[in-house]
């Protein structure tokens, strides 16, 4: 299947609140085509992906002395306060999707600087990393006056760990959208505001932790690279189906093929690969404009057949292609990485069963926002089965 897009296509636009305005011009998605709409969703900050993105480790040894990365815009005194919240979370036994809500947690609320408050007493006269107004709110989590004393909440340690403690309470907080889990601790006034920092959250754990951030829990053990289907990888990210990587990605027989084929049976269930905002659920007309979907497809018929397009943390954007019905999901809904979404089928320019799976940056929906699945996925510990 092959994207050959008629003309640019505009980039979305994204806030800080999860919601959605969405404009949609005209698509025709794996065959090219224009859509232009505007989104206000999940944030766009995205870093390059560091060493630790590449490599997994499941013994994670944390440094909190000594030499720290610098990640982005993030400097060493920001990352040792990252470290400690990571080195936290281990010493409880709090598994690493834990370290990356916690993170991304503080970084919403203090740019991860260990802040004292103008308003609050004796605050200023404790070591700190500046000084903030809000409320009687101190330290990294900017914790109010029921969280402890004043020392304690100006303490990175303590107040991690008042974190966690309130976390791990939380029913199901593992398989919670990052936003939900973090929001359900911390009461915030901005509840949506957390997601746009799980992206660098995870390169954050990763780097400090030995690419804690691609593990998942089996047998409540941190394992490297084996997130898939319901199974949820500490960054967030799960393979979408089992099965082998197929035909690839902008290959040298299909310049334009812009994902990769997923060969499995039809009436496989298709999942999330993140949490995210539907764009898109709909049945792409081929290349007649004919909206045929229902029936299988054959190659050179044009279109991705049933698909769905999601906009996730960080500007990504997933697309899931040939779906053998109407998928289950609709645009402006809020979808949980795992969540079955569709069904495998042969819709559109297809010759046989598969998922055909892209995914795109900056909110591009074009062919020039395409990337290679295959590194992205295996990056967040969910590899496309096969495609090692």
């Amino acid at each position: 299947m092959n994207s050959k897009p008629r003309s640019p296509r505009r980039k979305i636009r994204t806030g800080f609140a999860l919601g959605l305005s969405i404009a949609l011009l005209s698509l025709l998605c794996c065959t090219g085509g224009t859509a232009a709409f505007f989104l206000t969703s999940l944030g766009t900050t995205r870093q390059s992906p560091t060493a630790a993105d590449m490599s997994c480790e499941e013994d994670h040894q944390v440094k909190l002395s000594g030499t720290i990365p610098r990640l982005g815009r993030y400097g060493q005194t920001q990352m040792r306060n990252a470290a400690v919240i990571i080195k936290v979370g281990q010493d409880m036994k709090v598994p690493p999707r834990g370290w990356v809500i916690a993170v991304a947690t503080a970084m919403q609320e203090s740019a991860l600087r260990n802040l004292s408050n103008s308003t609050v007493a004796g605050s200023r006269g404790i070591p700190n990393e500046g000084v903030g107004s809000d409320h009687d709110s101190l330290g990294l989590f900017q914790q109010r006056a029921g969280w402890g004393s004043v020392t304690q909440r100006m303490s990175p340690d303590y107040a991690a760990r008042k974190f966690y403690e309130k976390l791990v309470k939380i029913d199901g907080w593992e398989r919670m959208p990052l936003t939900r889990a973090a929001q359900k601790v911390q009461i915030s006034a901005y509840p949506d505001a957390y997601a746009k920092h799980e992206e660098v959250a995870s390169q954050i754990v990763n780097a400090l932790a030995g690419g804690a951030a691609r593990t998942v829990q089996i047998a409540e053990q941190a394992v490297c690279d084996r997130a898939a289907a319901r199974t949820i990888a500490a960054s967030g990210w799960t393979a979408p189906i089992d099965g082998g990587v197929g035909s690839g990605f902008r290959t040298a027989s299909r310049p334009r093929h812009n994902g990769v084929d997923i060969g499995a049976r039809k009436r496989t269930e298709i999942h999330a690969a993140a949490t995210g905002r539907v764009l898109v659920a709909r049945c792409d007309p081929d290349h007649s404009g004919n909206r045929s979907c229902d029936v299988d497809g054959f190659p050179g018929k044009g279109g991705c057949g049933w698909f769905v397009d999601i906009l996730h943390a960080g500007g990504f954007v997933t697309r899931y292609c040939h779906m053998i019905e109407k998928p289950r999901v609709a645009p402006g809904q809020l979808v949980k990485a795992g969540e079955v979404i569709g069904l495998v089928g042969s819709s559109g320019n297809s010759s046989g069963p598969h998922l055909h799976f892209e995914v795109h940056i900056d909110s591009n929906r074009s062919f020039s926002g395409g990337i290679n699945p295959v590194p992205f996925m295996r990056q967040r510990g969910a590899p496309l089965n096969g495609s090692a």
